[in-house]
């Protein structure tokens, strides 16, 4: 059965609106924000508008040294060590965080990678479902306590159109054999959109929010294969495939058509960020974000990823309420938590 919730309603905000518009008269002076991968991409426009908006913004980030300098100038914002591959380090910035005693008002589990070769973490995980979503889920549930310090408080997982490639390969999450990266980026994906599903049904009680935000096609945003700290693997996409797309011109440069899912880092922010601080989606948690809205639910679940025109819409296995409740089950016995 799936439970659609996914009802548009009228913000007022486009496709085309940046992370600064949809704070338009929103004052965070006060709001503790943890941004995941949060120096860069799409991540650092989060950072930029949340913190101009008056948040502190702790940004974490595998080496704290490396994204300084990207964050510099930005005020109320510090980095913080992270590895979501990482267990042990994961536990250690829970730790640090809540030593802190602060309240967590807004969590943005935005760092990901994308299909890149067949890479296991050291438990034997898949790299994309250990980072995208295992890494999230356990940094998560260990800031609970924070988060209902908040009294008010919203995760939002940022997620991709992606997911309508492919649902939870429950027989073989892991990809123990016939591995394809873009499945596997596909699933990871539907896992973040699940995770705030049965987040918001667990959560909603002491008034955590929790949403999935889809950014569009940003193509500027490094969100490729990179499996440490400046180390950058084949590009999942060729030039000559971007081109194919429609996401570059004749001449390599990217085309902008924000109605097309075409942005810029600051309008691909811009979701995520409306979901972390809009008003009226108060009572709308639990839901995949598109465009600074709601999206419709779309039963036709085709996909074709080179597409000219992606299809992004959340397709019914991304908000079975019993496929979350079952991943969370599972995420709990994958992270031992």
């Amino acid at each position: 059965m799936t439970q659609n919730k996914q009802t548009p309603v009228g913000s007022g905000f486009t496709a085309a609106s940046t992370a600064e518009d949809v704070l338009a008269g929103i004052d965070l002076t006060g709001k503790n924000v943890i941004v995941t991968g949060g120096h860069r991409g799409l991540g650092l426009e989060t950072t930029r508008a949340l913190s101009k908006a008056g948040a502190s913004v702790t940004v974490a980030v595998r080496n704290p040294e490396s994204a300084a300098a990207a964050l510099e100038g930005i005020d109320r914002v510090e980095p913080s060590q992270l590895d979501l591959l990482d267990p042990k380090s994961i536990d250690d910035f829970v730790d640090r965080y809540l030593a802190t005693g602060r309240p967590l008002h807004i969590l943005i589990n935005n760092a990901g990678i994308m299909a890149g070769p067949l890479h296991r973490d050291a438990r034997g995980y898949e790299s994309q479902f250990a980072t995208n979503h295992l890494g999230h889920f356990q940094l998560t549930l260990g800031l609970l306590p924070a988060l209902k310090a908040a009294h008010g408080a919203r995760v939002v997982n940022v997620t991709s159109g992606g997911h309508r490639l492919s649902d939870i390969r429950w027989d073989d999450p892991h990809f123990t054999h016939d591995y394809d990266p873009l499945l596997a980026y596909g699933q990871s994906k539907t896992a973040n959109v699940l995770f705030a599903v049965e987040m918001e049904r667990r959560w909603s009680q002491y008034d955590i929010h929790a949403f999935a935000a889809h950014p569009g096609i940003v193509i500027t945003t490094n969100l490729g294969p990179h499996l440490t700290e400046g180390e950058t693997r084949t590009p999942w996409l060729s030039t000559a495939e971007l081109h194919a797309m429609g996401l570059t011109d004749a001449e390599g440069n990217q085309v902008l058509d924000p109605s097309r899912e075409r942005k810029t880092p600051q309008q691909g922010a811009s979701t995520a960020v409306f979901g972390a601080t809009n008003p009226q989606l108060e009572t709308h948690g639990g839901t995949y974000l598109k465009d600074n809205g709601i999206s419709p639910l779309d039963t036709d679940t085709e996909t074709n990823f080179h597409d000219q025109d992606v299809r992004s819409d959340v397709v019914p296995h991304a908000i079975n309420p019993t496929s979350a409740e079952r991943l969370w089950t599972l995420s709990e016995h994958l992270t031992n938590h």
